[in-house]
């Protein structure tokens, strides 16, 4: 559990960002010497790229983007260049994260769910220095892969963040105000949906854990 990770390309497409979940060890995420549980932003040919917050450091810490990540699964780019992140959490506490160099996510300090033990673990608001999620989940959704829709087929959703939702059995999309995010429609497939993209036509693929590959598409 926890091997979550994602490559998103940089616009500029001379660069890529990599996220990793932390393999149920906690610690690593806060450990700026383990590449587990962090988000690295490399050059094509996997160094580190240049202007990351850290690049005169060396090792990983030159590579690192932003730590404090329990297991990212979702990684995109908006089109104004800002990079987005959903991550699932504990028991709840899944996060829709706005990617910001330097900056530390939390985890496992804080968290918006609890231990599957039980026990809790304190909210975000507790730690005002690390950063909180624009939104997160409880119940758990358990976040897969996202898309931000760029399509013809469904102009009315163009900008919008589709995410695809394994415990959840949903596609759910979010619109964007800034920085401000918000849940507009959790549309019930009735499978786990692992993956989401969006075909050259504009209709959006669907990938379910069952290895089904489903098309939306207008009538």
């Amino acid at each position: 559990g926890q091997f979550g990770a994602n490559i998103a390309f940089a616009p500029d497409g001379k660069s890529l960002f990599l996220s990793s979940g932390e393999r149920q060890r906690f610690t690593p995420a806060q450990d700026p010497e383990q590449a587990i549980g962090k988000i690295v932003h490399l050059t094509l040919d996997g160094q580190a790229a240049p202007g990351n917050p850290m690049a005169s450091a060396g090792g990983v810490r030159a590579q690192t983007w932003s730590s404090g990540h329990r297991n990212p699964y979702g990684l995109a780019f908006a089109a104004d260049g800002k990079l987005w992140e959903v991550e699932m959490g504990p028991k709840g506490g899944d996060e829709l994260n706005l990617i910001l160099p330097g900056k530390n996510y939390g985890w496992p300090i804080v968290s918006n769910g609890d231990n599957y033990s039980g026990k809790p673990i304190p909210d975000h608001p507790s730690r005002p220095d690390l950063e909180a999620p624009k939104l997160w989940w409880n119940p758990s959704i358990s976040p897969g892969g996202m898309i931000f829709y760029t399509g013809a087929m469904f102009p009315e959703f163009r900008g919008n963040l589709f995410i695809g939702a394994l415990g959840g059995e949903a596609l759910i999309r979010v619109t964007l105000s800034g920085d401000t995010a918000k849940v507009a429609t959790q549309y019930k497939i009735g499978e786990r949906v692992r993956d989401v993209a969006q075909a050259p036509d504009g209709a959006i693929w669907l990938l379910e854990d069952s290895g089904k590959l489903v098309r939306l598409a207008k009538k």
